[in-house]
């Protein structure tokens, strides 16, 4: 499920109470008993100050094998930047490693608040098809916060989208041509947002160029 809206609708403070940071005002939450949620905040700052390497960051919030952290970076295709410092990785050698550290406890939930942010447009294409892969691997629920409309609803299945309140939900098909989603995006029913299927026939190294094997 994917939540979209506008700045300040709510979608981030929604995610913490769901994760139990802030209770809520109103109204009840209900989860699984001992839910193993792996959780991928919307903005981490690093100081470059900090001598802080991949390999460490990854146990920052736990004790892991050497084995364990190498097969999680390695489904994030990031696997070579172990030893990396974390100040000199990209925007997506980032968000590939912090979705890796989501991995460490074998999620059954992954909660990911803006996981492309700060990846460039080549990258985020790639970045989404592995959070789907992921999914498909680890059969885990996927709740996700992203503002990228097309791709939302091309690889979604459902569609929450908030302004403070829930405005409509559902299908991404349904969805797309309700009322209140198009008044929130300053769409009319003539102009509605295209529901599509993007499919490569290619794939993109980290830097965004092409791979030589898949030309």
């Amino acid at each position: 499920m994917t939540i979209i809206g506008p700045n300040g609708a709510g979608k981030t403070t929604l995610f913490r109470v769901l994760l139990g940071v802030i209770p809520p005002n109103t109204g009840s939450i209900y989860k699984k008993p001992n839910l193993r949620i792996g959780y991928l905040p919307q903005k981490i700052t690093v100081d470059p100050i900090l001598p802080l390497s991949v390999n460490r960051m990854m146990n920052l919030t736990g004790n892991f094998s050497n084995r364990q952290i190498e097969n999680v970076l390695d489904e994030t295709g990031v696997l070579s930047l172990k030893n990396k410092p974390v100040y000199q990785l990209s925007g997506g050698e980032f968000q590939r490693v912090m979705l890796a550290r989501t991995l460490l406890i074998n999620p059954e939930l992954l909660v990911l608040d803006e996981p492309v942010q700060g990846v460039d447009y080549m990258g985020e294409s790639e970045l989404y098809k592995l959070i789907g892969n992921l999914r498909n691997k680890h059969g885990c629920g996927v709740l996700m916060v992203s503002h990228d409309l097309h791709v939302v609803m091309a690889s979604t299945d459902r569609v929450l989208c908030l302004n403070r309140h829930v405005c409509c939900e559902g299908e991404p098909e349904d969805v797309s041509q309700h009322p209140e989603y198009l008044r929130l995006f300053g769409l009319d029913s003539g102009s509605a947002l295209a529901v599509y299927s993007h499919h490569h026939d290619h794939t993109h190294q980290l830097s965004g160029t092409l791979r030589e094997d898949s030309q």
